[in-house]
């Protein structure tokens, strides 16, 4: 690294964004850590992380169905609530069609914990799963991607407005990590071409 000139990235300031300190009703960790399911849609995780602009905090929420490990749904809000998390849920839920038995893992955060939230699931017929208390590796698929995403775009300097940061997130996101970025865990390929690539075999079972 010296010879070339190169140097870590350092990691960012640390934010918690999980409010579990509630008397809202959580739910058993049905997961269990089975994060390689058979066919998309079978079982979606979620979580929410942090980006620092000059103008503030941005939040960004997303859904991963841990199929492929594509990101189906995400938000991004100036509020860490549970707007944020509906709103990414619901782009899940336009962009896929998920039978009834869909599992959705998420930490025991008051934002998934809500009834808002756990109506809009229901409503869908989507099991609730959620990560054992102060357990990261409950959810360890969508802590990955976080890590990634800061490693790769965000440990840098800073976004000057939550705008610029919200157009680079996008484009990782979509463009980049979606499309692009090519995964060990899939056989080095993106999630979008692990999803084809499987397409006919899932449609058959």
């Amino acid at each position: 690294m010296e010879q070339q000139n190169l140097a870590a990235r350092r990691r960012g300031r640390r934010v918690c964004t999980t409010d579990s300190k509630h008397g809202l009703p959580v739910a058993p960790n049905v997961l269990n850590r089975n994060f390689c399911p058979e066919a998309p849609n079978r079982t979606w995780a979620t979580d929410i992380t942090y980006v620092w602009t000059a103008e503030g905090w941005l939040y960004l929420a997303v859904v991963l169905d841990l199929f492929s490990r594509k990101v189906v749904g995400w938000a991004m809000g100036e509020h860490i609530d549970r707007h944020l998390v509906l709103s990414g849920l619901e782009m899940a839920l336009q962009g896929r069609t998920p039978p009834k038995g869909l599992l959705h893992h998420s930490d025991q955060g008051s934002q998934y914990a809500n009834a808002d939230y756990q109506q809009a699931l229901a409503s869908r017929g989507i099991e609730c799963s959620m990560s054992r208390k102060g357990n990261c590796w409950d959810n360890a698929v969508v802590e990955s991607f976080f890590s990634s995403l800061k490693q790769e775009l965000v440990y840098r300097p800073p976004f000057t407005t939550r705008q610029q940061a919200r157009s680079a997130l996008f484009e990782y996101i979509e463009v980049f990590y979606n499309r692009q970025r090519r995964h060990s865990t899939l056989g080095y390929l993106s999630p979008v071409d692990f999803e084809n690539a499987a397409l006919p075999v899932t449609l058959a079972a």
